[in-house]
């Protein structure tokens, strides 16, 4: 099991390496060329739901699929249920998920956010296995930890941090992929279109009862434009169109604010294709008022 451990320890590696660079939401065709360990590529995917590579002994990685609501898939105890393949509790696929829950196996867990885009989660662990439902069950650890032989026992009261923890992510990026997808993955002020330095903003925060995760409650905003519009630098008003604030007009500071804001005042917003997505007007004057009282 030697080798098995060092490839884990690669694979959690290569995946840590990946998200530094391309943010918690992975795509498909990078997690299905892998990396390169000992002269033989490693994929982390395929089309099977459970997946192991042919240099490992035991299961990588498991994946869901998109549909279905995350918090059904969490059981009342804070772990993740998880499909047999099929119906047959002997296919060779669940046997190596059963077997690595007997030997207390990392694995990796992937959760479908957009179509071709998941977001990895590691190690987690298959603690249960339920026949009768056809499920395995899975605690969901954090990411800092390594494969070293520990065993990593959650307690109760952590289990349910981890497990809130896990749902909030999965909330909120998957409201960020289903906002970059309707904004065609560019700033809807300045039309940048690097995913990597774009953000889904809340024209109304989340913590507040009229912010519901939904398209016509976000905008599509680069890193520089989404903190201006959350510092009430700039907002959007109910013509679609960017308002800077008179102060920030009246500021004489160097290109960057010049291009940054200033020139964006009164110009369009780039509008999501489908009538649906657009943002709420009801949303942007609330926040219209907000961005008035700080002016």
């Amino acid at each position: 099991m030697g080798d098995d451990s060092a490839i884990r320890l690669a694979a959690f590696d290569w995946l840590r390496h990946q998200v530094a660079v391309h943010g918690e939401v992975l795509p498909w065709s990078l997690l299905v060329r892998g990396f390169e360990h000992g002269g033989e590529r490693v994929p982390l995917v395929s089309q099977q739901g459970i997946f192991k590579p042919r240099l490992l002994v035991l299961p990588l990685s498991i994946r869901t699929a998109m549909g279905g609501n995350y918090d059904d898939s969490i059981s009342p105890e804070g772990l993740l249920r998880y499909r047999y393949r099929g119906t047959d509790r002997f296919h060779r696929e669940n046997l190596g998920l059963r077997q690595a829950m007997e030997n207390h196996v990392p694995l990796v867990h992937f959760h479908a956010l957009s179509q071709g885009r998941y977001l990895a989660t590691w190690p987690v662990y298959i603690v249960g296995d339920d026949p009768g439902q056809l499920t395995f069950t899975v605690e969901i650890n954090e990411m800092t930890h390594a494969l070293q032989g520990a065993d990593f026992e959650i307690a109760e009261p952590r289990r349910e941090y981890v497990t809130a923890t896990f749902r909030r992510r999965l909330h909120q990026l998957a409201f960020r992929e289903r906002v970059l997808h309707a904004y065609r993955e560019r700033c809807t002020m300045c039309r940048l279109r690097h995913r990597e330095l774009l953000d889904a903003a809340h024209i109304v925060p989340d913590q507040e009862p009229e912010g519901i995760p939904a398209v016509s409650n976000g905008l599509s905003l680069c890193k520089l434009h989404h903190a201006a519009f959350d510092s009430l630098f700039v907002t959007v008003d109910t013509d679609y169109r960017v308002v800077v604030r008179g102060d920030v007009l009246d500021e004489k500071d160097g290109p960057m604010l010049l291009h940054g804001l200033q020139e964006l005042h009164g110009r369009p917003i780039e509008l999501p294709r489908r009538t649906e997505w657009l943002p709420s007007r009801n949303a942007l004057s609330l926040h219209l008022r907000r961005f008035s009282a700080a002016s």
